[in-house]
């Protein structure tokens, strides 16, 4: 296995064919994108999202969809979008994998923390999580916009 950036830090798409092939990884996460992937993903990635890809052979086996934000209270941190292992290929060192990239990733561009949000119901992420050395450090709140 290996690590392949699809995109560039400027956001443009390197790896149009192996984008092609993460859209049946990353639904297993977010069934709810549009048919359009790839146009869908280009709004993502012109509004600062980037993506990286582990990689068996030909297959992708993982994802991470990531940006760079700076704020005031952490100053700059990577923030994870989505990180998603294939269903099939789940506790094989694919998690770890994109997470210890994220974190060179994050070093490298002066980040001071690495971050994500995760779905209440998802135990079995967060026990990896907890098992990386992430922590709990606030709650999410959100409201739906009309």
């Amino acid at each position: 296995m290996r690590v392949l950036a699809v995109t560039d830090d400027s956001g443009a798409v390197t790896e149009p064919a192996w984008l092609a092939r993460a859209e049946a990884v990353h639904r297993q996460l977010r069934p709810q994108l549009p048919a359009g992937y790839a146009a869908r993903l280009a709004e993502v990635f012109a509004n600062g999202g980037r993506m990286v890809l582990v990689v068996a052979g030909n297959a992708v086996v993982g994802l991470a969809l990531w940006r760079l934000i700076e704020n005031t209270y952490e100053g700059r941190r990577l923030y994870v979008d989505d990180l998603v292992s294939d269903e099939n290929h789940r506790s094989q060192g694919v998690g770890k994998m994109l997470l210890e990239w994220l974190e060179t990733k994050g070093g490298s561009l002066g980040g001071n923390a690495l971050a994500l949000d995760s779905g209440v119901q998802r135990q079995h992420a967060h026990r990896f999580y907890f098992r990386e050395g992430m922590h709990i450090s606030s709650f999410c709140f959100r409201k739906v916009l009309k």
